[in-house]
């Protein structure tokens, strides 16, 4: 359970559905209830889609571009850190490449589950490189199990958010959803220097051994 809780942790703190609330309400405020729920549901979707393929095929990616997995964690780690220091700072939707003229293109699509919700609001390189690393970790069949089902139970709290994002914003209003991904950012960067460290201890020991 230990495994669990710390994958679902870390994917629900780097992932940050609640930073995507304010886009999810502004992309959705002229739908039906019923279309909103539709729209969270098919971006969950498409989440879960690109989270179980990264996690199962990330590493094949990995040996055709030549990539060590040291690499990856420092390279993946630079990125889950950037991603908590925008959260800190306010600037989570442009560091998703969410500036002003992708918000008001966004704004004119009639489907936006995939993009921008899904890409690269959601599911983006630091969620991505997380699962690449978590698949070369835990290399047994049970292991890879429990994270399997991390990713479900992250799936559905994703969902879960999503559907309640106009609650959300009228209970705890801007400034709430700010302090909370302000706390969240804080976590995150210190799972990004996590791996950082990991990454360096990995070329240290290789560099050794040889």
């Amino acid at each position: 359970m230990e495994l669990y809780f710390s994958v679902l942790a870390a994917l629900f703190s780097v992932i940050n559905p609640l930073g995507t609330v304010p886009i999810f309400v502004g992309l959705t405020k002229a739908h039906s209830v019923k279309a909103r729920n539709g729209v969270a549901f098919w971006a969950t979707l498409n989440v879960l889609i690109i989270l179980v393929i990264s996690f199962f095929l990330g590493k094949y990616i990995l040996l055709f571009f030549g990539i060590s997995l040291p690499a990856l964690k420092i390279a993946g780690g630079l990125i889950i850190t950037s991603s908590g220091f925008s959260l800190l700072t306010g600037k989570f939707s442009e560091h998703k490449g969410m500036k002003k003229r992708e918000k008001d293109d966004a704004y004119n699509r009639s489907e936006v589950s995939l993009t921008p919700l899904a890409i690269p609001m959601l599911a983006g390189p630091g969620t991505i490189s997380l699962l690449i690393t978590y698949h070369n970790e835990y290399d047994d069949f049970d292991n890879r199990l429990v994270i399997f089902f991390a990713m479900l139970s992250t799936a559905i709290l994703i969902y879960s958010v999503l559907k309640s994002s106009f609650i959300i914003v009228k209970v705890l209003g801007a400034s709430g959803i700010n302090a909370l991904s302000r706390i969240i950012g804080f976590v995150v960067i210190a799972i990004g220097i996590e791996y950082v460290i990991g990454g360096c201890l990995g070329i240290y020991s290789t560099l050794i051994d040889s």
